[in-house]
């Protein structure tokens, strides 16, 4: 933004004499800092007769006069040597960019440069102050919103019609640090910015963001998220956009997806995780009809808990996600199990049913709930068994070479057995009659020829299915050759 002003006592200029510059100047910044940061900026661009940016390293220009110079007030204070005429001070968590008039004498400029960031730091201590309260007051809505009471959140939040939520749950080394910074990235306001408003607050040990909107946000705030994740070295998980109604299975959805979270893909949507490129390459026609039949029994909240389970990878972390106690899921994966029939550790069994999940007619309605207490000899399918032939199709074959088909033998058998064990090393390795140690470097060399992170669950589900698909006569623990009691010998 920028502002003209008349001509006249208060409009100091470099040929006054010193002391009537600076009190002139000193009261014009004063005058404008107590209107509004955006109004010191500009004051501060007028007296230079040049551009005025306060460029905040995450979220860019805060504040900027012209707008125009808002991009090179960034590049200069991310790069200031690439911009020596420009006169930089530290304020308030940022950096007072000026680019003056060449004309404008260096002492003066010097002088409006720290004036201002002065003002800046006193703004920003008295935002602070009162920031702990606002604070507060968000982490007090999210878990309101969290227990389901959505009508006192959106009475509280100044913004009509906002419908749906698209909610981040983020874990690292410093949480407290890290919501600072993405609260003075975001400026959350409880009326709303853009038609849209930002909750952010510390939730039970991790930070939570929930962006209420209208059914789409505009990746602001996960532009802003995804620039705090990778300083601060945070692993996120994000779910959505869904309906306020629904925020708990957003944020049950958030912390199954973090899990699959890793350095270089520090956010993972909910909707990523799951064999979800496989699903899309099945032939449609038996795929849904056994997926429905499959998940017959069970009701949308058993759904939900088996895809949180499936995803997490054991029933504690499911437990953390759901907000639950370890006890109770466990007690309730046991009715799901019995329901299905099937035994939720093995892994087969896991990929399977994975895939019913992401099957399209997951939420279509059809068989909720209809085969409770239904006789087992009317289920028409099992998790434990695919129907004929939806995995030997060309394009299922493709995708499982592309996905191991660079394995080495001794490698394929490793994981292989290694995953039938449910990820655990040393009954593995006792069936592959080699060293823990060694299985342990044989599967470090797996995760890096593949690319995955074989600490996610839904992955070692994936990649189950493609060493099914491509499975040879020889993938056998006894088929590995040997010399010298466990010594392996490189086929």
């Amino acid at each position: 933004m920028s502002t003209t002003h008349p001509t006249g006592p208060d409009a100091a200029g470099p040929g006054d004499s010193s002391r009537t510059v600076r009190e002139a100047m000193a009261d014009r910044l004063l005058r404008a800092a107590t209107r509004s940061g955006a109004q010191l900026v500009s004051e501060a661009a007028v007296l230079v007769q040049g551009a005025a940016v306060l460029a905040d390293p995450i979220a860019g220009a805060v504040y900027s006069t012209p707008a125009t110079a808002a991009a090179d007030g960034v590049h200069a204070a991310a790069h200031p040597q690439d911009h020596p005429h420009h006169v930089q001070r530290p304020a308030a968590g940022a950096v007072l960019v000026l680019h003056p008039a060449p004309t404008m004498p260096a002492e003066h400029v010097r002088l409006v440069a720290t004036t201002t960031a002065a003002l800046l730091e006193v703004r920003g201590q008295r935002a602070a102050e009162l920031r702990a309260e606002q604070m507060r007051l968000h982490s007090t809505l999210l878990r309101l919103l969290l227990a389901g009471h959505t009508t006192s959140v959106t009475d509280t939040v100044r913004a009509g019609g906002l419908t749906h939520v698209t909610l981040y749950r983020l874990t690292g080394p410093d949480i407290p640090t890290a919501h600072q910074v993405l609260w003075r990235a975001v400026r959350p306001s409880l009326a709303g910015h853009g038609g849209a408003c930002a909750l952010i607050g510390e939730v039970d040990g991790e930070l939570l963001v929930a962006e209420l909107h209208h059914g789409s946000d505009d990746g602001r705030v996960l532009r802003l998220v995804s620039r705090v994740s990778e300083r601060h070295n945070l692993l996120a998980g994000l779910a959505g956009p869904l309906p306020l109604a629904e925020t708990p299975t957003a944020h049950a959805d958030a912390a199954a997806a973090r899990h699959s979270a890793t350095p270089a893909h520090r956010i993972v949507p909910a909707d990523a995780v799951g064999t979800p490129q496989l699903a899309r390459l099945l032939p449609p026609g038996p795929y849904t009809a056994w997926a429905r039949s499959v998940l017959s029994p069970l009701t949308p909240d058993h759904r939900h808990l088996l895809l949180v389970r499936l995803r997490t990878g054991s029933a504690p972390r499911a437990a953390t996600a759901l907000g639950l106690s370890p006890g109770t899921v466990r007690t309730r994966l046991r009715g799901v199990a019995a329901l299905l029939d099937a035994d939720l550790d093995d892994i087969t069994v896991q990929a399977h049913l994975l895939l019913a999940l992401r099957a399209p007619t997951r939420g279509d309605g059809q068989g909720e709930g209809e085969g409770e207490g239904r006789p087992k000899s009317d289920r028409q399918a099992r998790p434990e068994t695919l129907p004929g032939g939806i995995l030997d199709t060309d394009a299922a074959r493709t995708w499982a070479v592309g996905l191991v088909g660079e394995l080495e033998p001794h490698l394929r058998i490793a994981l292989a057995c290694w995953l039938r064990h449910h990820a655990r090393t040393a009954p593995a390795a006792t069936e592959l009659h080699v060293h823990r140690t060694t299985l342990t470097t044989w599967l470090t060399r797996c995760a890096e020829r593949l690319g995955q992170n074989l600490a996610d669950a839904a992955v070692r589900a994936e990649l189950h299915l493609a060493l099914e698909a491509t499975a040879k006569d020889g993938d056998d623990p006894r088929a590995l050759p040997r010399r010298g009691g466990r010594t392996y010998r490189r086929l």
